[in-house]
């Protein structure tokens, strides 16, 4: 069986994660995504095994996909690269508006040509504003979407989170916003332009929780979420690792007591009410750093799964592989790459029952299928 998107061809005409990344989204749920790409992708450039371009970082988020190498500044690759355009369904690109107006790429030139195109570009920020056109990575992005300022209040440090979030959620809403505009495209026949600006995507994600008390007018408390910017939200070592153990609720607190040996604090009037108080939340939390070593991780998880206490162990990247949950759900798949040898690459996380999503096609060396691809729009 073939995936969802099955039928449907995605240009990807970005760099770096945040395009490239949306655009295997599509080709994991069954899309024929041709990348368009030209040397100085700084995901391309670093360390490599083989293959110059075979990065760690590029193989990761250009699986399911065809590479073709043109060079937009000719003339005449240009003309080839706009016949490609002309077979999509959707294109997605990151270049700045500049660029995609002296190479001829913008929304209102690519539409006349294809009307039905869904027109998906990505920048740092809305091409509205004062800062449209800035450079923009995702450490600018994490600053200027209120990340760091988070951080900076729960940790006492203004540190940048230690992954590539802006890029990543800006990459799903690519992905999701393609889908709606492809389901209008298949009513109407018609495309449209999609404007995914990182900062603005960061914001709406971030304030889902910590817009608090500023969600309402006079604000009945400050911006944060309680929960995740107390001191005490962090793993805890138990007697051989280190495990995520949340207790919601008092009977979750009375019970991971009772198990840790420690009866007397199952008594405390601050876990025998009604729910626990925020205001009690941190003191709490000390509590349950100071009995977590009573026990080893998988005597927790026991019991944890037994009094429904929120828990799960703490996954060692390295060791990924061997974790029973990760090797079961195919989320590290162990591969033979024609060009690369032995490599490992993320599984596809969501299954669906009628159209499942598979790895078809392992990344390509940049521009190994040019003239396959170029046969196929001349023979059209």
């Amino acid at each position: 069986m073939s995936g969802p998107l099955d039928g449907i061809r995605v240009i990807d005409l970005s760099t770096v994660v945040m395009g490239p990344y949306a655009a295997q989204i599509l080709g994991d749920l069954g899309a024929d995504v041709i990348r368009i790409e030209a040397p100085g992708d700084s995901a391309r450039n670093g360390h490599y095994r083989t293959t110059p371009g075979m990065t760690a970082l590029a193989m990761a988020v250009n699986r399911n996909k065809r590479s073709v190498a043109l060079d937009l500044k000719d003339d005449e690759q240009r003309a080839r690269a706009l016949a490609l355009i002309d077979t999509a369904d959707a294109l997605i690109t990151n270049m700045r508006p500049g660029a995609l107006g002296r190479l001829g790429l913008t929304y209102d030139e690519l539409s006349r040509r294809n009307p039905k195109l869904v027109y998906a570009h990505a920048q740092g920020f809305r091409g509205d504003s004062d800062r449209a056109g800035h450079a923009a990575y995702d450490e600018t992005v994490q600053a200027a979407s209120g990340l760091v300022d988070i951080a900076n209040r729960a940790l006492g440090k203004p540190v940048y989170l230690p992954t590539i979030l802006g890029d990543k959620v800006s990459a799903l809403t690519i992905a999701y916003s393609v889908l709606a505009a492809l389901l209008h495209q298949r009513r109407t026949g018609r495309g449209q332009r999609i404007e995914v600006p990182m900062t603005d995507t960061l914001i709406a994600f971030n304030l889902v929780e910590h817009l608090a008390g500023h969600t309402f007018e006079p604000p009945s408390a400050p911006t944060g979420f309680p929960l995740s910017m107390g001191q005490g939200h962090r793993a805890v070592r138990t007697k051989d690792g280190l495990a995520c153990v949340i207790p919601y609720n008092p009977r979750n607190f009375r019970d991971f007591f009772a198990a840790a040996g420690r009866p007397e604090l199952a008594e405390d009037p601050r876990v025998n009410g009604d729910y626990v108080d925020a205001a009690d939340k941190d003191a709490l939390a000390a509590l349950i750093e100071e009995c977590a070593p009573a026990l080893t991780t998988a005597e927790w998880a026991e019991v944890c799964a037994k009094h429904s206490i929120p828990m799960a162990p703490v996954l060692e990247l390295d060791r990924a592989e061997e974790d029973p949950y990760v090797r079961d759900g195919g989320l590290i798949q162990l591969v033979e790459h024609p060009t690369e040898g032995a490599i490992r690459t993320a599984g596809i996380p969501v299954r669906f029952s009628e159209t499942p999503a598979e790895i078809r096609r392992l990344p390509s060396v940049p521009g190994a299928d040019t003239e396959e691809v170029l046969r196929e729009v001349s023979g059209r």
